[in-house]
């Protein structure tokens, strides 16, 4: 058989691909959009196979959505991390409410009752400034043999060097893009919203193409969040979790502020460096933070010195809500991609807390989540989403819960 076929394109799927159908099997094709026909390129087949997976190498019937991709490197038989490249912005939007739509009805049983916004409609500035480009503030690479900055083709484990990184900013894709790592190096570039810039090769500090051999070489970045007439400032490790996009953290801080309301007593469950925990405390609201990383942790208890209402827990989400918080007014559930899960559900609905602030980065193990809180009596009466995250298929979801 060919490795080319021809396919009429079905919905999107999570995961940056759509669903088509051949002779009966279902192809998981990518690089293509809802209703085109296309000829595909078959990356993963087999007989025995439940199912198969293709990428759109050329198009015989174009979306009104398709456009000219912004980022090639990323298309077929390309890197991964920009799957979403070809398609418009507004058509970005519409594939993840799409997706978000299918998993709530999916696992939950229930109508996503939002949208999906950009960043700057998010922020009331206007869909008209978006770009989707630009806009990352941190990237991972892995240097190649050559020590050129590299990334791994889409489920492979070849490596590619890269000419360009549109995603990013200007500052961290000339550092990525012109620098030189040691060979094989895991490669970690910051850029603050004070516009300082740190690279890390193998976790250790790197300048100008060579190994900082300074005394107390600087590793961290100061972070400035704003929101409205109020700000907070962060410290954050360069390799440490923070939000990618410049605008996320206004954003979110905004949203969880918002949906927390007048809520006295909160605990911010996997907190990470304090986003959202050190904000919350603003005014002396009592918020207990929970995170197991260490890092984070670290990087929590570092950034709660500016708010003297706000405690740190270095430990497990769903230990800690077993042994007890206290009487809880809110909680606000920022779990990794994965989810919270079954028992981190059950332990939080143990503490009889009123009101679920959850923030989710993936709207499927979201969706499953939403089922296991409706089934502890919470129900689920607001939800919103922002593209958080222009030219991939992540999505960044705020969902607001009470219990009945």
């Amino acid at each position: 058989m060919t490795d080319l076929i021809d396919l009429e394109v079905g919905a999107p799927a999570h995961g940056g691909h759509c669903v088509a159908r051949y002779e009966g099997r279902v192809v998981f094709v990518r690089h293509a959009l809802p209703g085109e026909t296309v000829r595909a390129r078959l990356t993963e087949s087999g007989a025995d196979a439940r199912f198969w997976r293709a990428d759109a190498v050329e198009v015989v019937d174009a979306s009104p959505d398709r456009v000219d991709s912004v980022w090639p490197e990323a298309g077929p038989g390309g890197v991964g991390g920009g799957e979403l490249a070809h398609v418009s912005l507004a058509g970005q939007r519409a594939w993840k409410l799409a997706v978000l739509r299918e998993s709530f009805e999916r696992f939950a049983s229930l109508d996503y009752p939002g949208d999906v916004l950009s960043v700057p409609a998010a922020l009331g500035r206007g869909d008209d400034e978006e770009t989707g480009l630009g806009y990352r503030t941190r990237v991972s690479a892995i240097a190649n043999a050559e020590g050129d900055a590299a990334m791994h083709l889409h489920r492979s484990r070849e490596v590619r060097a890269l000419a360009s990184m549109p995603l990013a900013s200007a500052a961290l894709e000339k550092t990525l893009i012109e620098g030189r790592f040691p060979a094989r190096s895991r490669i970690a570039i910051a850029e603050s919203s004070t516009g300082e810039l740190r690279v890390l090769a193998d976790g250790v500090p790197w300048r100008a193409g060579k190994l900082d051999k300074r005394p107390n070489a600087p590793r961290a970045v100061h972070e400035h969040v704003a929101v409205g007439e109020r700000s907070w400032d962060f410290r954050v490790d360069a390799a440490g979790f923070w939000q990618v996009h410049r605008d996320a953290p206004a954003v979110l801080v905004t949203e969880v502020l918002q949906r927390v309301g007048d809520a006295e007593r909160v605990a911010d469950l996997y907190s990470g460096a304090g986003l959202l925990s050190v904000p919350l405390a603003e005014g002396g609201r009592e918020v207990v933070a929970i995170e197991s990383d260490d890092d984070g942790a670290r990087a929590a208890r570092r950034n709660a010195h500016a708010a003297p209402s706000l405690r740190v827990i270095h430990g497990d989400v769903r230990l800690s809500l077993a042994e007890g918080l206290g009487e809880l007014d809110a909680v606000v559930l920022d779990p990794p991609r994965s989810g919270a899960g079954a028992a981190t559900i059950a332990a939080l609905a143990d503490t009889g807390v009123p009101r679920v602030v959850y923030v989710a980065c993936d709207p499927v193990a979201l969706a499953r989540d939403v089922a296991l809180l409706n089934g502890h009596g919470y129900d689920l009466v607001d939800a919103s989403a922002v593209d958080l995250f222009p030219m991939t298929h992540h999505v960044e979801t705020m969902a607001t819960f009470e219990r009945r």
